[in-house]
Formats: C-alpha cells, structure tokens, sequence
C-alpha cells in the first residue's frame, strides 16, 4: 500500500459566505456546513462556533474529534461508516491540519463524554486546546439519549463526521503545502537489510466492551465487539478505517482524531529501516469474559509469532477491566519470545495509593503510564462556556459529580470546577503524544 497525506495547515478559522481555504485560513459557509450537518432528521437544533488556542473558552459535553479530510480521486474519508465500503490506505487523501472538529453536546452530557479548555491551567492536560476547533454544538430528539447511559450518539457523531468531509473539500482540488508518504513492501518482500533489523508489531487493544449498545469502536463499520485479533496496514488506520465509539471514561478514550494522526504509528513509520523493521499493527479488541480476554491473547501472540516479531508495542484504550486483557496480551507475546512494551494509563484512585492496574504479572515488566486518572484537577471559570457546564455534574460524566460528601459540587457557583482526570477530553493520549510521566520518590 503507498499512502500520501497532501497537508494544508490551518493558522485561523472564519466564518464567510464561501467554504474555503486561502493562505492557512479556512473560511467555512455556516449555514451551508449546517444543512450538511441536518440531513439527519434526528438533529433538531445546530450551531456552528470556532474555539480557538488561547481563548478563554470551556468545551463540555465534548463527543468525538475528527480532522477533516478530503479522499482524492473520489470516495469516503470514512469507508463503510458514511457511505459504501472501500479499501483506505491507498492513494492520496488531503488533511486539514492543525484543526478539528469537535462534537459537542447542547444540553445532555454522558459517560464518556469530556471537557475542553482553550487557555489557562486545564489546556495543558488536552490535545485538543492547542488546535483550531470548528465546534458542532447540536441536541437530537431521541430521548434515551438523555435518559440512558449506555448512549449511541449515533446522529451526532455521524453529523461530525459529515462535516469534516464536507470541510475536507475546501482542499479538494489545491496544491498541499506538505506531502507525508507512507509505505511498507509486503511482509515477505523485504530488503535483506530491513529483515536483519529488529521487528516490531504494533497491538491495538481497541474498546469494544459494550456488547450491542452501539458504542464500540468500528473497523471499516464493523462492531470491533464481534472482532477477533486480526493483521492490518497502518496505512489503514491512519486513513479512516477506524472510527471512536469508545464508551470509557474520557481521559482514556481514543477520538476518531486520534485514529487518523496516530503518533506511535507515525514513530514506528520513521524509524522502519533505520533502526527497526515495521511489520504492520495487529488489531485486537477488549473482551467481557475471562476466557476471551485469553483467547485474544493468543491470537495476538500467535499472529506475532507468526510474522517474525521481535518486539511489540501494545496500547490499551481504556482500564479497569480492559486491564486484564492489557496484561493477558503481554504476557503472551512474551512468553512467545517477543519483548514487549505496554502503553497505558493507571487508576491509582486520587491518592495515588492504589494498585495502578486490576491485574499485573511478572512478564509485565516495560510498562509507560500515560497518567492516573482519578487525579484531582481544579479550573478557574472560564469567560465563555460552548456546550453547557453543568453537564459535569448533572449527567453523570466520568470525573464530575453532582455533590461530593468532601470535596462538594464539581461545578461551583463562580464556574470553576473541581473534576478527576477521567473528564478531560482524550486528555492521557495513550497512542503516543502524551506528556506525562512518572515522578520517582
């Protein structure tokens, strides 16, 4: 597969009555991006607001991210999902960089939903705050999704990403500032001096808990739930093949942004022929029962194996009971001779006390904490809120509350917030761009 990237990257965002891209500006037709996102009956009401790095700006109930995209030549940015199935990863797609999309909710807030601030002390814990967001803010008439935790937001989450394809057109037919190139040959089709350096497998231990309730991850569409491991490009996953539903708590999820810039992939990709040889990623979901967390396991030990891997790298979207299947996974690549490294984070409880992972083992011994998410986080108020604030508390988001016996309400009088990690939109980016560490005493 032979990928390109043709990259615009997006310095301001404007509304003006033309959808374009002139001069690291985009300039988006509100009322036209807003009859894309209204083709779904079950949006009753929209609006479109720009949030930019450095505003005094609160985001919550925060959905999904998705950078817009535009697939060259014809086709979906999202195969299978918005329309026909087709195979992603090759070819050109064009990506509007430094910007996002951000679906957010009017007034219900849910489980895995999350905050964003723009400036101050709480941007430092997103991604999210250093990018240009065009923010779908809009409310539907399905009522369970006011009343249910186990939400589908399915018209919202499609509505974004309706919008990013129709902002991906804005480059459409312009020449990229920047062009990323990814390739692999075929396993077996190797140079003699890529196949003498280490190999290495890349494991994506994707959500996928939820049984039917619609909120798992999708690959090309399908229910990762129904999934078993299974040996993919990156190129694929990088170019739409994957989209977020993840159902964890915020901190822990992976938005479909996330999905299409994954910097371990991107990592892995510069290093292949220099210092390793990059077989490809091996795709593995979280199960409910014992006995399929180690099934999974074996599958992923077994495809690894299979390939030649000397090394592996596996990522876990989620904790808590995804643990088991984090550590059942290592455990077997490693007692198949592959070294092993996982990327997680840890649920130390808001002491940092407890026991970081539900399970552990000896084998498990190259771990990198991506954060705990029960860290305690206080915000100053914020000017502007997009969305609605008291979503933290109210609706039962992970990390807010409505009244604690110590602590007392999430969101206080004044605006400011006191929260757990777990809100913070995407905020432990376990799939490589993290900035936390550990502090050894």
């Amino acid at each position: 597969m032979k990928l390109e990237f043709g990259n615009f990257y997006v310095k301001d965002v404007q509304f003006g009555s033309e959808t374009k891209y002139e001069n690291g500006t985009l300039t988006i037709n509100k009322e036209e991006a807003l009859a894309v996102v209204r083709e779904d009956e079950h949006i009753t009401k929209a609006d479109l607001v720009i949030a930019k790095p450095g505003d005094n700006t609160r985001i919550v109930p925060v959905k999904e991210a998705i950078e817009p995209r535009h697939r060259v030549g014809g086709g979906t940015i999202f195969p299978g999902v918005t329309e026909e199935l087709m195979q992603a990863g090759n070819g050109t797609t064009h990506c509007l960089k430094g910007c996002s999309v951000l679906v957010v909710g009017q007034h219900w807030g849910g489980f895995q939903d999350g905050l964003i601030d723009m400036s101050g002390e709480g941007a430092k814990y997103t991604y999210f705050s250093q990018l240009q967001n065009i923010c779908l803010v809009a409310d539907t008439d399905e009522e369970f999704e006011k009343r249910e935790q186990q939400k589908k937001n399915h018209a919202l989450r499609w509505a974004g990403m309706r919008l990013a394809e129709y902002l991906g057109k804005a480059v459409a037919d312009l020449q990229p500032e920047e062009v990323e190139r990814f390739e692999l040959d075929p396993v077996t089709k190797r140079a003699p001096e890529v196949q003498a350096l280490p190999s290495v497998v890349y494991v994506m231990q994707l959500q996928s808990q939820m049984e039917e309730s619609g909120y798992n991850d999708l690959v090309y569409g399908w229910d990762t739930n129904h999934m078993v491991p299974t040996f993919m490009h990156p190129n694929e996953l990088m170019d739409g093949a994957i989209i977020s539903g993840s159902f964890m708590p915020c901190s822990s999820k992976w938005s479909t942004y996330d999905m299409q810039n994954n910097p371990t992939m991107k990592r892995l990709y510069q290093e292949h022929g220099k210092t390793i040889n990059f077989l490809g990623v091996i795709l593995s979901n979280l199960n409910v029962a014992l006995e399929q967390k180690q099934r999974s396991a074996m599958f992923v030990a077994q495809i690894a194996k299979s390939l030649g891997a000397d090394g592996a790298i596996v990522a876990e979207e989620g904790y808590g009971n995804p643990d088991a299947d984090f550590i059942a996974c290592i455990v077997e690549l490693e007692k198949a001779g592959v070294k092993t490294v996982g990327l997680t984070n840890e649920c130390t409880g808001r002491d940092g006390g407890s026991q970081p992972l539900v399970a552990l083992d000896e084998l498990a011994n190259a771990i990198v904490s991506c954060g705990n998410v029960s860290e305690l986080i206080e915000l100053p108020p914020m000017e502007t809120v997009i969305g609605e604030l008291q979503a933290l508390a109210r609706d039962g988001l992970s990390g807010g509350w409505d009244n604690d016996p110590i602590l007392g309400p999430s969101v206080r009088e004044d605006g400011s917030i006191i929260m757990e990690n777990n809100a913070m939109f995407c905020g432990d980016r376990v799939l490589g761009w993290s900035t936390k560490t550990m502090v050894e005493y």
